[in-house]
């Protein structure tokens, strides 16, 4: 049962047809990774602790630079060379106490994913390396948790959401086979505006928030947007049978 506090806080939630009090009560239950605190694990994060998730388990083993900052809008000039995930954590913490939030200050990899996949009910993708996505969207499938991947380089953006519990739910290497040329660029090769960053973690932010309530969040659609039209377009995916990783 929420508090009355927290029937004020989130009224304008709770109010929604689709969320209400069982919906936020699962927000408030909910234990969310999310994988890389730069351009998009910024907003993101932020987007979870206001809807009142309860749990965040922030990962990144990078430290902030000057020029993460027209982006990274969490972080100011006095955090440079700090942890990205010590220093999320520190302000969120401050600004929504009701979250609870750890740091994870290094780079993810089996291991840790091994440990942290069973305790979370969902995995949000904000990194920007490839090898990265990979690893984390096959500790995803073979932990059966649903994984909501976001990118962004210049002024465009991809959306994508996985759930390994639906059986014909396509995954991240359906879309991009590792034996394929994957894309390799980023926002270090060929730019970034921040505003679009907002708009593909806004997008991932929702998604989870509707997986964390029972909604619908629409699996095998590939949400691709182009920030100079202004436009969003959506591209349907299928789960391929002979995928590495979820192909059975």
């Amino acid at each position: 049962m929420l508090t009355t506090q927290e029937q004020l806080k989130y009224s304008r939630q709770v109010m929604l047809n689709k969320i209400g009090e069982q919906g936020q009560l699962a927000l408030r239950n909910a234990k969310v990774l999310i994988l890389g605190v730069g351009g998009l694990g910024n907003p993101a994060s932020l987007y979870l602790a206001a809807a009142g998730v309860g749990t965040l388990y922030l990962a990144d083993g990078d430290n902030i630079e000057v020029s993460n900052l027209p982006r990274q809008i969490l972080f100011n000039e006095q955090d440079i060379d700090s942890n990205k995930a010590d220093t999320a954590a520190e302000k969120l913490s401050e600004q929504f106490p009701d979250t609870s939030i750890e740091a994870i200050d290094d780079m993810l990899d089996k291991e840790l994913c091994d440990y942290y996949l069973p305790q979370v009910d969902l995995v949000l993708d904000c990194s920007d390396n490839i090898q990265t996505r990979y690893l984390i969207n096959q500790a995803c499938i073979e932990h059966k948790v649903p994984l909501v991947v976001g990118a962004a380089t210049g002024f465009d953006g991809q959306q994508l959401t996985v759930d390994p519990r639906d059986e014909t739910s396509a995954c991240y290497h359906c879309l991009f086979p590792a034996s394929e040329k994957a894309p390799a660029n980023n926002c270090q090769t060929i730019g970034i505006i921040g505003p679009v960053l907002a708009m593909v973690a806004g997008m991932q932010a929702l998604q989870a928030i509707k997986l964390l309530t029972g909604n619908n969040a629409q699996i095998n659609q590939l949400n691709l947007l182009d920030g100079l039209a202004n436009r969003w377009q959506q591209f349907t995916m299928k789960k391929q049978a002979n995928c590495s990783v979820c192909g059975h």
